[in-house]
This record gives structure tokens, sequence and C-alpha cells, in this order.
């Protein structure tokens, strides 16, 4: 198999690249391990002109673990008719007004897909179907540089620390079905995980930090947990990539290594994607 890549590169690290030549609807096992092997590197791979089914989708994501169903997020039919482990992202309503995906056309905040959970996905993919003329363009940041670039003293200080990851708000900031309001991060519903973690295959550390929303770093005084959460994030944007979206483009994204979050766009203007979630292999390891 002949691969090419283009790497986007961005000041004081790398997060992102394309992998062309691949044909993600009939890939071989060789194709699959190539594929793998750059994910690791780069966290982000972004995959031009693919002709793809739901079932190509799904067979494709299954590469990577087992495939996790929609979040509980959003309003409207959140699938695809016959395809449970698909999630409709969209603004599109239906003959009935009813939207028939979720996260709708505004912009999403810097996240983590499913943080909140003991055990969050390892990988998303999205497919684009339908796009507007201008915006809904997706970023992704590299935890891994974040990391990396921080002063050593402030790596020292929250490398044993847990943050706790609010379950209340989604990336969109509506609540979540069956959450009530919180303002409070102390006692709002949310699972704690490691500040500082490390991948469990390529061994790499990263700073895994889910959503700003509602975080609360376990053990600290409200008014220092927001400060020292306020200086952790200010590191999140060393390495980004933006996605601009074109038609059939697929992209793959490690939820233990990246943040993604989401420009606004014209609500007039329509855009369907369907996306796949790995589920988690395991909770967040704490780098040591």
């Amino acid at each position: 198999m002949s691969v090419a890549f283009e790497i986007e590169t961005v000041p004081n690290g790398t997060v992102g690249a394309e992998m062309r030549g691949v044909d993600l609807a009939s890939v071989s096992e060789a194709q699959v391990d190539a594929i793998k092997g750059a994910w690791y590197r780069h966290d982000v791979l972004v995959f031009r002109n693919q002709e793809m089914t739901d079932d190509d989708l799904l067979a494709f994501s299954r590469h990577f673990g087992t495939l996790d169903p929609p979040p509980n997020q959003g309003a409207g039919r959140k699938s695809p008719p016959g395809y449970p482990d698909i999630y409709v992202v969209s603004n599109v309503l239906d003959e009935k007004g009813e939207p028939i995906g979720a996260l709708g056309d505004g912009d999403a905040a810097w996240h983590t897909d499913m943080s909140y959970a003991s055990k969050p996905p390892d990988a998303s993919m999205l497919y684009s179907l339908e796009l507007p003329a201008h915006g809904g363009d997706t970023w992704f940041c590299s935890m891994k540089a974040a990391l990396a670039k921080m002063p050593r003293l402030l790596v020292e200080r929250i490398r044993d620390l847990d943050i706790k990851h609010d379950g209340t708000y989604d990336s969109g900031g509506y609540v979540r079905k069956g959450m009530a309001p919180s303002a409070d991060p102390r006692t709002s519903v949310g699972t704690p995980h490691p500040i500082v973690i490390r991948h469990p295959v390529s061994g790499d550390r990263a700073l895994y930090l889910g959503r700003r929303r509602n975080a609360y770093i376990m053990g600290l005084a409200l008014a220092e947990s927001e400060r020292l959460l306020d200086e952790i994030w200010s590191y999140v944007d060393t390495a980004v990539y933006k996605h601009k979206w074109a038609l059939r483009d697929v992209v793959l994204w490690d939820n233990r290594t990246t943040m993604h979050r989401r420009d606004a766009f014209d609500p007039k203007s329509r855009r369907v994607m369907h996306r796949t979630q790995i589920k988690g292999s395991g909770a967040p390891l704490r780098a040591g």
C-alpha cells in the first residue's frame, strides 16, 4: 500500500495528518495497521473523498474497538433508522419540524467526548454528508503538546490531581436528558479522572481536561480549583488543527489525546454528519 501523509504543523507541536490512497469501504488488514500506526502518532486522521454507506462506516469503525451507542444529549432522533450505533449530528428538521439529529447549528466549546463517563470513548469518527457553504469547521487541539508546553513546576503541581468531569451539560451548553441544571462544580454530577494521563498504546503523556464548564479539581477549595483550571486551560491552544470540511470527508480522532470544538454556521443551511464512536477500553490512566 502506498500512503502519503500531509501534516498540518502548528507552533510547538503537530496534530493531524491526511492519509491518501486509502478506500475506507474496502480496507485490508495491512492498511488498518498502517492507519492505526499513523493515528497513534498524529491523533487526528483525515480521509478525503470517501464513498461510504452506513454499513461501510460501521465496518471501518469496528477495526478500532467495540461501537458505543450515541450519547444521551440533545433532542430529536439521533440515529438513522436501523442504525442505532450511528449518531446523526445535524441542524436539519424533518417533515414534522423535529430535528433529525443533535447539536444544531451553534458553536461547540472545546471538549472531549463523554469524559463524564467512567470509561470515556477511545475514539470518535465523523463522515460529512451535507455541508453549509460557510462555517461549521471543526478544530482539534493536541493535549500532548499542551502538556509539553507547560512549565515543569505546574506539571508537578497537577500530575497527581484529579478533575471531576461534569455530566450536566453537553458541548453545546445544553442540559443533558435526565439532568438538573447545576452551577456548583463541587456538587454537580460527574466523574473524576487524572489530569495527566498516559495513552495505553503509545505511552504518550497528555492532559485530560474534558470541558471547562463545571470542571472541578478534587480536594481543592473552589476558588483555588478555578484559578488552577484557568491556568491549565491557557495551554490548550498550543497545537491546533482547523478542519474545513469537504463532502465525503472522514475524520477520526483520539479522545484521549485531543480535544475538539465546532464553529457555528447559518441555521438556514443544512449540515448532516454521521458519527460513530468507540467504547472506552478502560478508565484514563494516570501518567505516574
